[in-house]
This record gives structure tokens, sequence and C-alpha cells, in this order.
């Protein structure tokens, strides 16, 4: 019998090994990233105190205009430029990217180039 492969799975195995040589510090959060289907949510975390401080959504009301007709990839790009500059308001200017155990193409990608362009360092 064939098997098919879960794609999920292979993910979660891959984001526990990253997750256990990457943390966020007060200093450097980490920018911890969630991809579904059809939507992108981004979180910037400090792992010491347990803390979200900042995050951004392609379901947020507040970009629904924006996000409106674009791609998938573009409106990732959208939320990274997003999240850059809620980070820049709560003076965080460099951060480790944790990219959940997705591949870094596409989507993921986009995302990070979007926050690099908006001056996030990492």
């Amino acid at each position: 019998m064939i098997k098919k492969e879960n794609k999920n799975a292979n993910r979660l195995v891959r984001h526990t090994r990253v997750r256990t040589k990457l943390s966020g510090t007060s200093e450097r959060p980490r920018l911890n990233v969630y991809r579904s289907n059809s939507h992108i949510s981004v979180q910037v975390i400090d792992d010491t105190k347990g803390m979200t401080l900042a995050s951004a959504s392609t379901t947020e009301k507040l970009l629904a205009k924006e996000l409106e007709g674009k791609t998938k990839q573009e409106r990732a790009f959208v939320i990274g430029q997003t999240i850059a500059n809620r980070a820049k308001e709560k003076n965080i200017t460099s951060i480790v990217f944790d990219r959940g155990g997705y591949l870094y193409t596409g989507c993921i990608k986009k995302l990070a180039d979007g926050a690099r362009d908006a001056g996030l360092d990492f």
C-alpha cells in the first residue's frame, strides 16, 4: 500500500529541530511565522518573558483594503513591511527569524524581504 506523505508532520519535525537552537531575547526577539493555505501571520516574541511584542496577519481588518486583489506573495510582502513598522514603533530593530519549519521559498521569502525592506535586521 502506498502511503501519502504527511507534509505538516515533516514541517513540525523541522520546526522542532530549529526551535531547539533558536530563541528570542529582549535584545533580539524572535519573528515567528505561521502560514496556512490562504493566510499568513507573524509575531515578534520575547521568549525570556514569554510575551508577544507585535503581530500582523492577513486576517486583520485594518489591512483588508491594502491586501485586496493581491497574490499570496504580494500579501506576504505587505505583512513583512507591517510587522517591521510595528516592531520599530516598539524600538525593535534586530530580530531572529523563525520560519516555523516552512521552506524558505515563496511567501516566507517574500515576508522576510518585506521585513528587511522596512528596516528590520536579521
